[in-house]
């Protein structure tokens, strides 16, 4: 089973790629690129069109499911919140269009299955996923944020990646529900 993990960010989205036929595999990625702040909006579009069709070249757009972080409503950095949401929803788009099912995850969801903790800064996040999943290569709180989340989409599936998780920690998926639709096979 192929479940993908999507911290989708305009200068370092991170993927991760969990394969739990392949002696639980997870490989990591970072996409991204610096923008400018002067862009036209039709380079601002062509940007997050670029950007999003790389995120989706990292795993093919091939897989059982696809976990991508919500996005943070209650944010107040509205620096570049526009383009993030045309990042978000190109991607969501993309993988609707090509029947993959999509599981978006609230930030604290995240941080909560990673950590036990709902409002676990993005640094305790990272050391958790490091500790809990040494067979990916985290070297970011991208990577980390995608680890976890492909993880909460395996774990959803019935192929969890981990042996065993506190009830603290699995408390964090009672508020979530897999997609109604399946990819055709």
């Amino acid at each position: 089973m192929i479940v993908d993990g999507v911290d989708p960010s305009l200068t370092a989205t991170g993927v991760a790629v969990v394969d739990t036929d392949d002696v639980l595999s997870i490989r990591v990625d970072s996409v991204g690129g610096k923008g400018h702040r002067d862009a036209s909006w039709f380079d601002r579009w062509r940007r997050v069109e670029d950007l999003a069709g790389r995120v989706i070249g990292v795993f093919g757009g091939c897989a059982d499911l696809v976990v991508i972080e919500a996005p943070s409503l209650a944010q107040r950095n509205a620096g570049s919140a526009h383009d993030r949401a045309g990042l978000w929803w190109s991607l969501f788009g993309r993988l609707a269009r090509a029947e993959v099912p999509v599981l978006p995850v609230p930030p604290a969801v995240r941080a909560k299955y990673a950590t036990g903790k709902g409002n676990a800064p993005k640094d305790a996040v990272m050391l958790a996923v490091a500790r809990r999943y040494p067979q990916a290569p985290v070297a970011t709180n991208d990577h980390a944020d995608a680890v976890a989340l492909a993880a909460i989409g395996a774990r959803m599936l019935g192929e969890p990646v981990e042996g065993s998780l506190p009830k603290t920690h699995l408390d964090a998926l009672a508020k979530l529900t897999l997609p109604g639709h399946r990819r055709a096979t």
